[in-house]
């Protein structure tokens, strides 16, 4: 079976890294369309402000939301709730609250301090959840809380590391452990950050997980090359996908 690719389009993302980095409701729409033509079967998105700075405020969530809806009608909408863009808690979860175009989900870091009044706040909205891991401990605290079976998936995201592809892969593979060890039956997603991440979605494609590419993690094609936009990354982790599937 073909894995399937999530897309994140933008994350922290600037224009000076890449042009072709969506910033407004529109351009969120047009690049989330283009990578659902290009295989993509969910999107994840960092709504932004006027000044272009990410923001769990209402008025822009909801209408980067609404506009990526209106171009990709039953393809599933995520959005962040990093504790960097509103570090006090209860303000965080007062802006999420506040949403009325609401998410078909939403990321949430394990490694950050009140993870689980996100998780619960979310999903007294209806909002489904996908547990961020960035190492074996964010896999063990998921496991302490007992909250695995209600999330949709988990995200085994391997942050920027010293000694490339190896470490990389490495790092993915201890979270695995950990899932395994805790008999976690739900589903996977794989990612990473840089010319890494193609490692990470290689070896997540071989153990039959899904993954995850897009302007946010990656700005380079599994050759080197430089991608014009998230539908370039798409195709082609949609081409490594259906060849593991076909190995």
């Amino acid at each position: 079976m073909a894995r399937r690719v999530k897309c994140c389009l933008n994350g922290r993302r600037t224009r000076a890294e890449q042009p072709a980095v969506p910033i407004s409701a529109a351009e969120l729409a047009l690049e989330a369309a283009a990578a659902v033509a290009a295989g993509a079967f969910a999107l994840h998105m960092h709504p932004r402000d006027g000044a272009g700075a990410e923001t769990l405020e209402a008025a822009w969530c909801d209408a980067a939301v609404a506009a990526v809806r209106a171009t990709c009608s039953g393809t599933p909408v995520g959005l962040t709730t990093g504790a960097w863009i509103e570090p006090d808690l209860e303000r965080r979860l007062h802006l999420i609250g506040a949403w009325r175009q609401r998410p078909d989900f939403c990321s949430v870091n394990l490694s950050e301090p009140g993870c689980e009044r996100v998780m619960e706040t979310l999903w007294r909205l209806g909002i489904g959840v996908e547990a961020g891991l960035g190492s074996v401990e964010d896999a063990e605290v998921l496991g302490a809380l007992g909250l695995a079976p209600r999330c949709l998936r988990v995200l085994v995201e391997i942050d920027a590391t010293q000694g490339g592809d190896p470490a990389a892969c490495a790092a993915a593979s201890a979270i695995d452990a950990a899932l395994d060890g805790a008999a976690f039956a739900g589903e996977r997603l794989h990612h990473g950050f840089g010319p890494e991440t193609w490692a990470v979605i290689r070896q997540g494609f071989a153990w039959g997980w899904d993954a995850r590419v897009g302007l946010e993690d990656v700005l380079t094609l599994p050759d080197g090359r430089p991608a014009a936009g998230n539908a370039d990354l798409v195709a082609a982790a949609v081409a490594l996908g259906a060849a593991s599937a076909g190995a």
